[in-house]
């Protein structure tokens, strides 16, 4: 028998939910040796608001739990480990063809633990999806509904310049990032 990794489909936001469960009954049915780890790939995402950086995690893959587990030589889950997640509450099915899950391939997995390491690690910069050049439209404040283009971005301080039109003139405003949307 072979481990490989398996993706299950869950409720959204019930993900942390459903891994720890399983990991709960994995332990007191004592078959820990074929559901060996489940995990949530998360990262962490600082953002800014008010001057203050706040630092969250947020999921990578919403509505999956990911699991690695012995499956039996003709490639179908064990039935043990079968009835263990089909009765955990916000379990929907594995991902695979007529009813037998598919094992994710090797770059997929490597890609995957790395993320699962990686999230544990300091917090991040911060994510500012703009660039100079870039049209913008202000969602918030008293420039709300004007549209401009961003002249620069401060990621320290998590502002973005945006040259707005007033009364015919180029005017500089300066915002915090998430007061500025696409348009």
């Amino acid at each position: 028998m072979a481990k490989n990794w398996y993706v299950l489909r869950v409720q959204s936001n019930k993900e942390e939910t459903v891994r720890e469960t399983l990991e709960r009954k994995a332990k007191l049915e004592g078959i820990t040796d074929r559901l060996c780890r489940i995990i949530v790939p998360t990262e962490r995402v600082s953002t800014m608001k008010a001057g203050r950086r706040r630092v969250s995690e947020r999921k990578l893959y919403p509505g999956y739990v990911f699991v690695e587990m012995d499956a039996e030589d003709d490639g179908s889950v064990p039935e043990k480990v079968w009835f263990l997640i089909r009765e955990t509450g916000g379990v929907g099915d594995f991902i695979g063809t007529e009813g037998k899950p598919t094992p994710m391939k090797p770059h997929e997995v490597e890609k995957l633990v790395g993320e699962a390491e990686r999230s544990g690690e300091e917090a991040p910069a911060l994510k500012v999806d703009y660039a100079p050049g870039d049209q913008v439209k202000i969602k918030q404040g008293p420039f709300e509904n004007f549209e401009g283009v961003v002249d620069e971005v401060q990621l320290d301080k998590g502002l973005v310049r945006v040259i707005v039109t007033i009364f015919g003139r180029a005017t500089p405003v300066e915002l915090e990032y998430w007061q500025v949307g696409p348009i």
